[in-house]
């Protein structure tokens, strides 16, 4: 079948689209769907077509879109990829943890750490230095949870939250391993100081 004869068994110019193509041939197939032999025509006009266009393609006259140059090729659409979308939960504890660098757990350790030295070196008899140690404490968990986020108002909360807590858990533990007959050691004020400093570390290292 010449080139022109195909043309004109779709109805077509030699200037049409891909897209008058394939529905010219979608058409007239659905039309003459009974009738083999014209189907056949159609699908041999349809052939000829799309290898005078292969040949222009090949000359560089024009670019075959894929679906035309295989047409028995589907392409398939893309698999929709499955999201692990977080749980409400799962969400809200994210916006507190953090991955902390190296630094970000050292530096807090070693104040920390010197802080906990400070409250085991202080006698009983110089007490007044055991509330100005912790209210340094206080301030330095402050410091380094509000460098991450700049929001003042949540890390004063989580520290005030994490001093409360260090104190209430550390001397109910300190009364429960605390003997009477022992008075040696730290004393209960000191171990819930410590143990406040402990939480400090934990929040300034991978609380954001």
């Amino acid at each position: 079948m010449s080139e022109q004869n195909a043309y004109e068994t779709l109805g077509l110019t030699r200037d049409a689209s891909f897209e008058e193509i394939q529905e010219a041939r979608s058409r007239l197939g659905q039309q003459y769907e009974n009738d083999s032999k014209q189907v056949q025509t159609i699908e041999a006009a349809y052939d000829a077509i799309i290898m005078d266009r292969l040949k222009m393609r090949q000359e560089g006259k024009i670019k075959v879109p894929e679906r035309i140059r295989f047409p028995e090729r589907k392409v398939e659409a893309p698999s929709p990829v499955a999201l692990n979308t977080p749980t409400a939960s799962t969400g809200w504890m994210q916006q507190f943890i953090d991955t902390p660098s190296r630094s970000d757990i050292l530096w807090p350790a070693l104040i920390f750490l010197g802080l906990a030295i400070l409250t085991l070196l202080n006698s009983n008899e110089n007490s007044t230095l055991s509330p100005l140690v912790l209210g340094l404490g206080f301030c330095v968990n402050l410091y380094f949870l509000n460098r991450k986020e700049n929001r003042f108002g949540r890390a004063f909360l989580m520290t005030l939250a994490g001093f409360f807590m260090g104190l209430i858990i550390g001397g109910l533990l300190s009364g429960l391993v605390s003997s009477p007959v022992d008075n040696g050691g730290s004393s209960p004020v000191e171990f819930a100081q410590l143990l406040t400093f402990l939480i400090f570390w934990l929040m300034s290292s991978f609380l954001r």
